[in-house]
């Protein structure tokens, strides 16, 4: 799981920055909701000390992986969607904000796991990092 500050500063990007469709907490998501939606993730997160002999001032930087998911209809065509997926990827790819540096965006994954029920989920991975002052 992220830091609580590369958390919300993912989370106020994409609520300012996407309108195409609602953007849901991941603690929200259920069945009932109809897609297309949108949430994020972290599945991989580290910290490591970059520098040492400043209590209170040492640099300490988190990276790991930001999973941006796009939830569609089941049965639709996949063509249309895969746009929306490199919008949100162009998001995300090579930006600063907030104290958080993302590179590279994945191209979104297509394969038997994207089938998730009500869902079909797309997803893209995204590598980031941010320093933390403490």
């Amino acid at each position: 799981m992220a830091s609580a500050s590369v958390f919300s500063a993912v989370q106020a990007r994409l609520e300012v920055n996407w309108s195409r469709s609602p953007v849901v907490d991941l603690n929200d998501v259920s069945e009932a909701q109809d897609p297309p939606w949108v949430t994020f993730q972290f599945p991989v997160s580290n910290e490591e000390q970059i520098t040492i002999g400043a209590p209170g001032q040492n640099v300490f930087r988190e990276s790991g992986v930001l999973r941006l998911v796009l939830a569609i209809p089941r049965g639709s065509r996949i063509a249309p969607w895969l746009e929306w997926m490199d919008d949100l990827r162009a998001l995300f790819r090579s930006r600063q904000f907030d104290g958080v540096r993302t590179y590279g965006a994945s191209p979104a994954v297509l394969d038997d796991r994207n089938d998730d029920g009500k869902f079909w989920l797309l997803s893209a991975a995204v590598l980031y990092d941010a320093d933390i002052h403490a």
